[in-house]
């Protein structure tokens, strides 16, 4: 029998509001199946880059905090470090940055917990049974947490094609290890220009990778392990990580971090998808383009596979907006995000979750 995926649009009344429709399809999907008394509720969000505007509104989160405090559990709101230099690479900047943005207790009614510490190297090393993976690097608040509920904006996304609950789940509870291993296979690379050999590079290192032959760091690539410590310690950016991984493997490991993510956490995980201000782009970066279709709605289910699959299906069958980024698909049943980045193969995120037994691509929509 295929999964169910529950679906409300984004008409309102004096009856029902749209925060209304957000428990309902909470309860639709058997939160209270999902949880016991006592549960500490990991729910992973993205927090969203300064200057950017697309990122899930946080009052939706207050809603989701409540559904979930009512059945006795204790829920946090989570995130984790970026692994480039930036606005959140370290949990005191991502904090700062995530309130500024509106995720304040006072507006969210939880706290807000880094999942991988305070430089995004709080991390424990799961099993699991890839394909490609035998381990991978989860943001130990994540592991830790009882159950763990997914609030994903919906949107493109330049290494992906699309970004939803896989992509939150993969990525975003990965620790900054966990990233690297999902993004290259290479250690990072200097900038010999950026670099004042000021030594913080060589003081993060715990593997004795790093030296200065020449007055400016250099990386031994046969020591160095991939942790990225350097890229963030660095305070002239003069560290870069080396983006070589093709699109493709990059979704195939990010089905199977994301299949790391969920891991001991059978029958505790809960997943929502808000189809709205679809950006062309993701919300780590500075700002947001106009989105590409109108806004559609808001999914859930227990299958993330499922998820994703659904609402890439309600985005393409939507007409495309013009005067964005979108470059072809606007008809309905186009494929948009081709339409936005034509090389990328959004597909294999899913084939790749589906094969290592995360979810699959088959659901029953029901719409609320």
């Amino acid at each position: 029998m295929a999964p169910t995926v529950y679906f409300a649009d984004l008409r309102t009344g004096s009856q029902e509001n749209l925060f209304d429709k957000i428990s309902r399809l909470m309860q639709q999907c058997g939160i209270d199946n999902c949880l016991s008394p006592g549960d500490l509720v990991a729910v992973k969000v993205h927090f969203g880059e300064r200057g950017n505007h697309s990122f899930i509104r946080p009052v939706f989160l207050r809603r989701v905090v409540e559904e979930l405090t009512k059945r006795n559990s204790r829920p946090f709101l989570t995130d984790s470090s970026t692994l480039y230099p930036g606005e959140r690479k370290e949990a005191v900047s991502a904090l700062s940055c995530a309130i500024e943005n509106g995720f304040a207790y006072a507006v969210v009614n939880a706290p807000l917990v880094m999942l991988d510490g305070l430089r995004g190297h709080t991390s424990v090393e799961v099993p699991i049974q890839g394909e490609l993976l035998k381990k991978v690097s989860i943001g130990a608040a994540i592991v830790e947490a009882d159950a763990l509920v997914t609030v994903s904006h919906f949107k493109c996304h330049e290494l992906t094609g699309f970004g939803g609950a896989l992509k939150n789940l993969g990525m975003g509870c990965a620790s900054r290890e966990g990233k690297m291993q999902q993004h290259s296979t290479l250690g990072p690379k200097v900038s010999a220009k950026r670099c004042t050999a000021c030594g913080r590079c060589v003081t993060s290192c715990a593997h004795d990778a790093i030296s200065f032959p020449e007055g400016t760091a250099f990386i031994d690539q046969q020591r160095c392990i991939g942790c990225a410590h350097c890229v963030t310690a660095c305070p002239e950016r003069a560290i870069n990580i080396q983006w070589n991984e093709a699109s493709e493997l990059v979704m195939r490991k990010m089905a199977e971090y994301a299949l790391g993510a969920v891991t001991g956490k059978a029958g505790k995980c809960l997943h929502l998808n808000f189809i709205t201000q679809v950006s062309p782009a993701c919300d780590c970066y500075g700002y947001s383009d106009a989105p590409i279709v109108n806004d559609i709605g808001i999914c859930a289910s227990l299958d993330p596979v499922a998820l994703d699959q659904a609402c890439a299906d309600l985005v393409n069958r939507a007409r495309g907006n013009q005067d964005t980024a979108l470059q072809s698909g606007f008809e309905p049943g186009g494929d948009k995000f081709r339409g936005v980045y034509p090389e990328i193969n959004w597909e294999v995120q899913l084939e790749q979750g589906e094969k290592v037994g995360l979810g699959t691509r088959k659901y029953e929509l029901v719409n609320l």
